[in-house]
């Protein structure tokens, strides 16, 4: 499979660099980097979100329960 990557210049420069000692092509070399990789790292539902629990709630209410913030008079204010 080919895959196009935009990369800088800084990094390019370290995977040809790193290619290179380890007597590698940069596909061989990223290839085998992926491979290193945890199983579960490839997993989209592994993934925690860095913004997850920014608005935690403090009123002890919940998006499930957004019907009866609106009936109390939520946003009205």
């Amino acid at each position: 499979m080919t895959v196009t990557l935009d990369l800088s210049e800084e990094v390019l420069t370290l995977l040809r660099a790193e290619a290179d000692r380890r007597q590698l092509s940069v596909d061989a070399l990223i290839e085998e980097l992926a491979k290193s990789l945890p199983v579960d790292a490839a997993s989209p539902t592994s993934a925690e979100l860095s913004f997850v629990a920014i608005g935690s709630s403090t009123s002890g209410l919940y998006a499930s329960e957004a019907d009866k913030m609106l009936a109390d008079g939520f946003g009205t204010d």
